[in-house]
């Protein structure tokens, strides 16, 4: 199980958590906020199914993900700050 602030994911299947704890923390990091980034429950809920069906596929990053948000070693892309900046205005 993986607790992430107040939510917890059950990766109970054994192949899937040893995949996920073979991954660097880099990798679960970009998993998690990928799986984080929906609004809604749901589409967070079918992230976690594809997390899991990806992982046991051998993937070890997400697909088609933007980049993880949090990270400080690089300046976010213009296609990312284009996203984030969109959001942001859809939700006022």
């Amino acid at each position: 199980m993986a607790q992430i602030g107040e939510s917890y994911w059950r990766l109970t299947n054994p192949k899937v958590l040893a995949a996920w704890e073979d991954l660097t923390p880099l990798a679960r990091n970009e998993w998690i906020c990928c799986v984080l980034w929906p609004k809604k429950a749901e589409t967070r809920s079918q992230h976690i199914k594809r997390l899991q069906s990806e992982l046991l596929e051998g993937k070890r990053r997400p697909c088609c993900w933007l980049g993880c948000i949090h990270r400080k070693d690089k300046e976010l892309s213009p296609s990312v700050r284009w996203v984030l900046s969109s959001r942001s205005k859809a939700s006022k």
